[in-house]
């Protein structure tokens, strides 16, 4: 089975035709259609983080809200940006969040996207080294955070602590055992997914790739998966890896479908530029249930990938993407053989 979630970006906008008009709009609203998209069957709910912007940012707390309403779906991120993070203070964070949910977190992380600020991990008092760049930095501030995350003591005790401590070196609390082993990176490019799984993280891809190698998108991408598989099984950890993609998907099954998304029918694949460099971005699919099924079976990523992640405009309200999120899962999913 193939287990299919959604993406939320969380935009809000003070539009009268906006259904989420404030931040708590989004959040509350992010809450619910979370429980909406368990109740239809989905199997994850994933949230987009964006700092300086009216899109969702702190994810943790969401999480864990999520978690508490929800006892089967998966909860994640899709990504953190980890040049703007504290990774211990990430892993108390995330320890928190995950056995709340009773070990549900799957946590997506990456380099991050272009920002709406220059240079805004400098805000958050986060400063490359000498010799490094972001990218650089966001790579350190990850490998301290998996470091942690094994659960290995490492700070020297207070000989007069507050509180009793165990023998040895104390290490973050809470500690959630396993999530180690459900870190993602969001990948760009067929060697940042290598990288990744030379790491020990599982793979997150989404609908845009930053390079172009003259060949639809989703053959590139089907590509990333296979190099990120064959680097992995090179290297030898001791679990399975999962791999996602990102897809904008619209079953066209009502008149409302069609005013929204009928359009979209045309979409195709776009090249761009993006901080300086080509990078391909994956096409919409937009159309009746059963031209769906027969354009998704043609997508060489979606069939390598085993978990599928649904970008949803949440600004059209809770009501409208549950019932996206139903017709990929009820009309669309049976017919490929996912469910």
């Amino acid at each position: 089975m193939k287990r299919i979630g959604f993406l939320s970006f969380g935009h809000w906008t003070p539009h009268p035709q906006s259904a989420t008009r404030s931040a708590s709009d989004t959040l509350l609203q992010s809450i619910d259609l979370a429980v909406a998209a368990e109740e239809v069957g989905a199997d994850g709910a994933y949230f987009r983080v964006h700092h300086f912007a009216q899109q969702l940012a702190s994810p943790f707390p969401l999480l864990a809200a999520v978690g508490a309403r929800t006892s089967r779906i998966e909860i994640g991120t899709g990504v953190i940006d980890m040049r703007y993070e504290n990774p211990l203070y990430m892993a108390e964070d995330a320890g928190a969040a995950d056995l709340i949910s009773g070990g549900r977190l799957q946590l997506g992380i990456s380099r991050g996207s272009p920002e709406q600020v220059v240079e805004g991990y400098r805000y958050f008092d986060h400063h490359p080294r000498e010799g490094e760049s972001d990218a650089d930095m966001a790579r350190r501030h990850t490998a301290r955070f998996l470091e942690v995350l094994s659960g290995e003591g490492f700070a020297r005790p207070s000989p007069r602590p507050m509180f009793p401590n165990p023998p040895g070196l104390l290490r973050v609390e809470p500690h959630s055992e396993g999530l180690r082993e459900r870190i993602w990176w969001g990948a760009g490019s067929r060697a940042t997914a290598e990288w990744a799984a030379g790491q020990g993280m599982n793979l997150m891809s989404s609908t845009l790739l930053t390079e172009d190698a003259g060949v639809p998108f989703h053959v590139l991408q089907a590509e990333q998966i296979r190099r990120f598989r064959a680097a992995w099984q090179e290297a030898g950890h001791g679990f399975e890896p999962r791999t996602s993609v990102s897809r904008s998907i619209f079953p066209l099954v009502s008149a409302q479908d069609h005013r929204y998304f009928g359009l979209e029918q045309r979409s195709s694949d776009q090249v761009g530029m993006l901080e300086g460099g080509r990078a391909i971005f994956g096409k919409t699919y937009a159309a009746e249930p059963d031209e769906l099924v027969r354009q998704l079976q043609q997508d060489e990523a979606v069939a390598e990938a085993d978990t599928l992640l649904l970008t949803v405009p949440n600004q059209l309200g809770v009501d409208y993407n549950a019932h996206v999120l139903r017709s990929v899962v009820q009309d669309v999913a049976p017919a490929l053989g996912w469910r």
